[in-house]
């Protein structure tokens, strides 16, 4: 199987799969692209901040609590990368009798998660 992906005029994401095999291709739009675009620019201007907090050697608890707040940042952004998947990605595969989508979005929980 063969997949490319683009952005669309609207910002979101588009990935176009063609099985080589079965002949058909599907795509999955992603809706929420500016929504995590947005929340990860903040997320690294953040951490930027963090960054230049140890090079003035600011302490180490209050580094530590922004720490905790671009994780936060960080897991909210994956909220909203599961849930667009879910509602878009994974129904398209449950109707296209797609049964490996289950289970990469599982191995990718897994990974984000940790065993």
């Amino acid at each position: 199987m063969s997949e490319h992906t683009h952005v669309d005029e609207n910002g979101n994401i588009i990935v176009h799969s063609h099985d080589h095999d079965h002949g058909h291709s599907h795509k999955h739009v992603h809706t929420q692209t500016k929504t995590v675009l947005n929340r990860l620019a903040r997320a690294i201007g953040h951490l930027e901040s963090v960054k230049r907090m140890v090079e003035e050697d600011r302490d180490c608890s209050e580094v530590l609590v922004q720490l905790a707040a671009v994780r936060s940042a960080l897991n909210n952004t994956a909220k909203v990368i599961l849930k667009d998947h879910i509602e878009h990605c994974i129904q398209d595969a449950s109707s296209d009798s797609d049964p490996h989508a289950f289970d990469e979005l599982c191995h990718a929980i897994d990974q984000f998660i940790g065993k």
